[in-house]
């Protein structure tokens, strides 16, 4: 259940009533007339089921509430209400498998700005990882993909191409066509200046590395994982499961394949540079086919369900 709360002008809270009194997914309604200062108008806050929030969130945006007014969600951890109960059962669904277009086109696009943070997180990553390949350590792996943050622009690029949203898909492209290079290269200058320290050298690279040489040698596999790693990565952003995202985090090898070429790069093995590269492009490739089909399985099945 996501609760509301919408400032209205007074001339458009009479609309947003009837909207609210005609939608069976709402409950809990307040109406505090001339309570907001800024912007001014009257309060109007609810509840309503996840499983009918996304047309209505359309219905009062289509009222101009964004420009004279205004409208912020949260989620509701608990409600103990029969009143609330009776809504969930009159809207046809299951909120756990509702898709609310807006909150995931919210979610997704704060994720897709190309900030120092963004930058900073990327670098940090692919350092972690890039010595963790030359210690043949998983741990450092596993580290690495956690903390990088290119999921979120992954995950607004699925979401742009499925609602056709330009915006998205341009943030979404320029953060992860500009972070991954500027990852691979402050990783590059890490690893000369640690092998100018004497505490790495080519040798590390070379040498059989039996726990993360899968790293550079993708094969169908790889496919398969970054495929699946796609689905609950959209699935966990749906359903609001954020749990779900630190599995499918640390089962792709986004971050590590790209410190794993710039290492390579750095020290001048092409072979694992390119099968580093490859195994890159196979992992983002997969995980938005993956990403966009379940968007488009969910929209279809939620259309189906809701009439």
């Amino acid at each position: 259940m996501l609760h509301i709360r919408v400032i209205s002008p007074e001339t458009v809270t009479g609309k947003v009533e009837e909207i609210l009194a005609a939608d069976d997914a709402v409950t809990h309604v307040t109406v505090v007339a001339g309570a907001a200062r800024s912007p001014r108008g009257d309060l109007v806050e609810f509840d309503v089921v996840r499983e009918g929030a996304s047309d209505l969130f359309d219905r009062l945006r289509a009222l101009g509430l964004e420009e004279s007014g205004a409208i912020a969600v949260g989620n509701v951890d608990m409600a103990i209400s029969g009143a609330a109960d009776r809504a969930a059962d009159r809207t046809p669904g299951l909120g756990v498998d509702a898709v609310v277009w807006q909150e995931i086109e919210h979610k997704t696009g704060e994720e897709t700005a190309l900030s120092v943070s963004f930058l900073a997180f990327m670098s940090v990553a692919c350092v972690i990882a890039g010595i963790g390949v030359l210690l043949d350590q998983p741990i450092l792996i596993v580290g690495s993909m956690v903390v990088g943050p290119e999921f979120g622009p992954l995950a607004a690029l699925c979401v742009g191409l499925v609602q056709r949203r330009g915006d998205l898909l341009r943030r979404s492209l320029t953060a992860l066509l500009v972070g991954f290079p500027v990852g691979m290269a402050v990783t590059v200058l890490v690893i000369w200046l640690l092998t100018a320290a004497d505490l790495v050298d080519r040798s590390m690279l070379v040498a059989e590395r039996p726990l993360t040489d899968f790293i550079w040698r993708p094969d169908a596999l790889s496919w398969v994982v970054g495929f699946l790693a796609g689905i609950a990565g959209i699935l966990s952003l749906t359903s609001s499961k954020a749990g779900t995202l630190v599995g499918v985090l640390i089962s792709v090898t986004t971050v590590p394949a790209a410190a794993n070429a710039a290492v390579a790069i750095a020290y001048g093995v092409g072979r694992e540079a390119w099968g580093s590269a490859l195994q890159l492009v196979i992992n983002l490739v997969a995980i938005v086919v993956a990403g966009v089909l379940t968007l488009l399985v969910q929209q279809v099945a939620w259309r189906r369900t809701s009439t």
